[in-house]
């Protein structure tokens, strides 16, 4: 049986569409979106490409809206690695497969409450909240929208002209909320006072991101997600954890959702 054949009993074929190069490592892409896929904003893909005579397979963010008619994804090149070796020069007009089922649970529909929504990333980990922002529903669900966005130098900020034009033009012909966009390069010494220069834990733990903001953390308000490096991720939870803030369960409402698939 071909590859082909047995990649096709879990995925299909899809034709990369458009390619943007943010730096020398960062890239997005768009593809083809399967007949019937379903996700939910926050979840991620699983890609396949054909290598060696056998087929890779990979997670990566969909930064796409829930109704767009085709996916985007955003990545990194990994030095080395088997995948984005090949998948770095990728061009429209090639394929790529994508498994007929999305992944993950974080999303903002686990919150059945709470009125402000930060969002808490590092690197790549940013694809997930653009699918979020994309989406109508956390415009008209929740008070305040925060964006956090930590990097190591200014370059890797992102997205930038799309989450400026969202802060005054949201998806949505009434929102309720009002988005904040906070960033922070921990290796530009230099960094303007546009953004931080410190980890995410580390402007937690000195009040600075709360005080950029304006409002604290708390149990009743704050709903809070996490996408990124795993070492954010676990001195981020015991940060919350300490505060009083537990994450969701199924049988049990909580203040935060993790995402972590490197």
């Amino acid at each position: 049986m071909s590859i082909e054949a047995i990649a096709s009993e879990k995925a299909t074929p899809e034709t990369v569409t458009q390619v943007h190069r943010w730096t020398d490592s960062l890239f997005s892409f768009k593809t083809t979106r399967p007949q019937g896929y379903r996700f939910t904003p926050g979840q991620y893909a699983r890609l396949g490409l054909a290598a060696d005579g056998g087929m890779l397979w990979r997670a990566y963010s969909i930064t796409s809206a829930p109704d767009d008619d085709f996916l985007e994804y955003y990545g990194i090149v990994v030095p080395g690695g088997a995948f984005t070796t090949i998948l770095k020069d990728i061009r429209p007009g090639d394929t790529i497969w994508t498994e007929k089922q999305s992944y993950g649970f974080m999303t903002a529909d686990r919150f059945s409450d709470g009125e402000d929504l930060w969002m808490l990333a590092t690197g790549t980990g940013l694809g997930p909240f653009i699918s979020i922002l994309r989406d109508p529903m956390v415009w008209e669900k929740f008070r305040h929208l925060i964006l956090v966005h930590c990097v190591r130098h200014e370059e890797e900020f992102v997205y930038q002209e799309e989450l400026a034009a969202l802060k005054n033009h949201p998806p949505t012909a009434a929102p309720r909320a009002e988005l904040q966009l906070v960033r922070s390069a921990t290796r530009d010494t230099a960094a303007p006072s546009a953004h931080f220069g410190q980890r995410i834990t580390a402007l937690l733990e000195n009040g600075a991101l709360e005080k950029r903001v304006g409002f604290g953390l708390s149990e009743q308000s704050s709903r809070i997600m996490l996408c990124g490096n795993p070492e954010m991720i676990d001195d981020t939870r015991r940060i919350l954890h300490q505060r009083g803030l537990r994450p969701c369960r199924r049988t049990l409402p909580g203040q935060f959702v993790t995402e972590n698939y490197w």
